[in-house]
C-alpha cells in the first residue's frame, strides 16, 4: 500500500513553522512497511487543498493529513475532505461534549467557532484527541483511505501512536525493520567503494548510506511478514559489511561514539582525562553526556594559552618556543602531562588552528594534532580538517573520541 503525507497550513508553506510532523510520520510509516514516494505542503486554500487531495489519491492508497482542523475559518481540512468525498458534515456529540467540558474545566467561555471541531464527515471514524480539542477522522471510500490529524505535534504524535498506528497495522501484511551501522575513520566515498557491489545488487534488504559530520551511517532495511523474518534477512548483510569495514565500524545500533567510548572505559575500569585547546572542552562535554561516566572521567582541562599548557600540563617552554602550540611535540607532551597530573590511565588532547584566522602556509586553518595516552604509551595524529570553525572543532572531537575507542580495542 502506498501512503502520502499532506501538511496543511500556510504557516508551514511560508517557513514560519518547521514541518517536523512529516519527518516523524515518514519514519513511523516506513516501520509499518508502507511505501511513500511523495509528500505535499499546501496552504489554507480550498481549491488548492482539493487539488492536493486529488493528486495524492491518483498516486497513493492512503493519504494522511496534518493541520487545518482547528476552530478558525481558515482551518478547513475536514470541510474540504467532506466535499472531496461528497459527504455531509454531521455533529459528533461525544466530541462536542468533550470540547464543552474542556472550556468549562479551564473556566473559560467556549467560542461558538469551536463547535466546528466536533463535526465530521458522515460514515467516517472519529479519532479521539486526548491532548486537545480537535478530534481526528478516518474516511474509507472506494478502496481509498484518508486519515485527518491535528497539526500540533503534541496532539498528532499520541493520536498516531495510540489510534492510527494500530489501525494501519491491521491494514498492512508486511513490516519494515532497519539496523544501523555507524562508521568512523573512512569517508562516505570509501565506504561506498568497499560495498558498492552490495548496493548494486540490493533488493531486499536495502542499504542506504548517510554522511554525517565526521562519520558515515549505513541503514540496512528489510521488508517481511514479521520482525523475526526481516531480521533474518538483515543478519547476513550486516555480517558481510562487518567483514569488509572491520574496526571502522564503531557500533551496530544507534549509540553515539561518546557512549561507546564511555562504556568501553567503564568495562575495562580505565580512567580518562582530557586537555583541549582548539576543541575548547567539546570532547569533555561529549563524555559527560553519558550517565555513569563519572566512574572513569576524572578531569577535563581547557588549556587554550601557552601559559596554561605549561603551568597545567607541564609542556616545556622549549617545546612551545621551538615547535609552537600547534605541533606534534606539544600534543605529545599535553597527553603525557594531563594523564600524569590527573593520575589517569588514558588521556586525549587536541591542539590546532580552528580558524577562520590564524592559519599560515606551514600551519593552515584546519590543522589539528590529536594526542592519545594509554598506560604510558603516547600516539599523535595529524589532521587537516575542512570546513568552518565549528566543523573543524566537531571533526576533531569525533576523531579524538575514535582514537580512544581504537586504542582501547587493543587492551
Amino acid at each position: 500500500m502506498r501512503v502520502e503525507i499532506i501538511a496543511v497550513g500556510t504557516e508551514i508553506l511560508l517557513g514560519d513553522i518547521i514541518n517536523s510532523n512529516a519527518q516523524y510520520l515518514a519514519k513511523q510509516l516506513a516501520l509499518l512497511g508502507l511505501d511513500m514516494y511523495n509528500q505535499q505542503v499546501v496552504g489554507d486554500n480550498e481549491e488548492r487543498i482539493l487539488k492536493a487531495f486529488d493528486d495524492a489519491f491518483k498516486r497513493s492508497d492512503i493519504v494522511i493529513t496534518t493541520g487545518g482542523i482547528g476552530p478558525t475559518k481558515d482551518d478547513m481540512t475536514k470541510e474540504v475532505a467532506a466535499k472531496y468525498f461528497n459527504k455531509k458534515l454531521i455533529a459528533h456529540e461525544e466530541s462536542i461534549e468533550k470540547i464543552k467540558r474542556y472550556f468549562k474545566t479551564m473556566g473559560k467561555e467556549m467560542p461558538e467557532s469551536n463547535l466546528k471541531q466536533g463535526l465530521y464527515p458522515e460514515n467516517s471514524i472519529v479519532i479521539e484527541n486526548n491532548n486537545g480539542t480537535a478530534p481526528g477522522t478516518i474516511i474509507e471510500e472506494n478502496n481509498k483511505i484518508m486519515i485527518i490529524m491535528p497539526g500540533p505535534p503534541n496532539e498528532m504524535k499520541p493520536m498516531f501512536e495510540n489510534s492510527v498506528m494500530p489501525y494501519l497495522k491491521a491494514k498492512s501484511d508486511t513490516t519494515l525493520v532497519s539496523r544501523t551501522i555507524k562508521i568512523i575513520g573512512i569517508g562516505e566515498s570509501s565506504v561506498a567503494e568497499k560495498i558498492q557491489d552490495l548496493i548494486d545488487k540490493q533488493t531486499n534488504p536495502t542499504i542506504a548510506p548517510y554522511a554525517k559530520e565526521g562519520e558515515v551511517t549505513l541503514r540496512v532495511t528489510a521488508k517481511a511478514g514479521n520482525e523475526n523474518k526481516a531480521l533474518k534477512l538483515i543478519e547476513p548483510v550486516i555480517k558481510e559489511i562487518q567483514d569488509r569495514l572491520g574496526e571502522n565500524i564503531y557500533t551496530i545500533g544507534e549509540e553515539p561514539i561518546e557512549e561507546v567510548v564511555s562504556k568501553m572505559l567503564i568495562d575495562k575500569k580505565l580512567t580518562i582525562s582530557t586537555a583541549e585547546s582548539c576543541t575548547g572542552g567539546m570532547i569533555a562535554a561529549k563524555l559527560v553526556s553519558y550517565p555513569g561516566v563519572s566512574e572513569v572521567f576524572l578531569e577535563g582541562c581547557v588549556t587554550y594559552s601557552n601559559e596554561a599548557k605549561h603551568s597545567r600540563l607541564n609542556v616545556s617552554t622549549d617545546t612551545l618556543d621551538k615547535y609552537g602550540a600547534v605541533s606534534y611535540e606539544t600534543a605529545k607532551e599535553m597527553a603525557e602531562g594531563v594523564a600524569k597530573t590527573s593520575n589517569t590511565d588514558v588521556s586525549i588532547v587536541t591542539t590546532g588552528v580552528a580558524g577562520p584566522g590564524g592559519g599560515t602556509d606551514e600551519k593552515p586553518v584546519g590543522l589539528v594534532y590529536i594526542g592519545l595516552y594509554i598506560k604510558g604509551k603516547v600516539s599523535v595524529e595529524k589532521h587537516i580538517f575542512k570546513g568552518d570553525r565549528n566543523k573543524v572543532r566537531t571533526q576533531a572531537t569525533i576523531r579524538g573520541l575514535d582514537m580512544v575507542r581504537r586504542g582501547l580495542m587493543s587492551i
